[in-house]
């Protein structure tokens, strides 16, 4: 079981790697015919709000199997 310190830093290192692989998967798409010319800036911080939004969703889901594969030794 992870004490609530190393839970801590395990959930903090999860959510920048994952962020950081969608960063890096987000970068691949081709959004510029979507941008209008002068809002450059605001689709770029557009980018980043999708690229928190996703990389936090996933990680929480690889947090929770991880937690909850821990709590199946409470089913017996």
């Amino acid at each position: 079981m992870f004490s609530i310190g190393q839970l801590a830093i395990t959930s903090m290192i999860s959510h920048l790697i994952f962020i950081y692989l969608t960063w890096r998967v987000v970068q691949t798409i081709n959004v510029d015919p979507l941008i209008r010319k002068g809002h450059v800036t605001e689709a770029r911080v557009l980018l980043i709000f999708i690229t928190i939004t996703i990389g936090t969703g996933v990680s929480r889901f690889f947090l929770d199997i991880l937690q909850w594969s821990q709590d199946l030794l409470y089913l017996f």
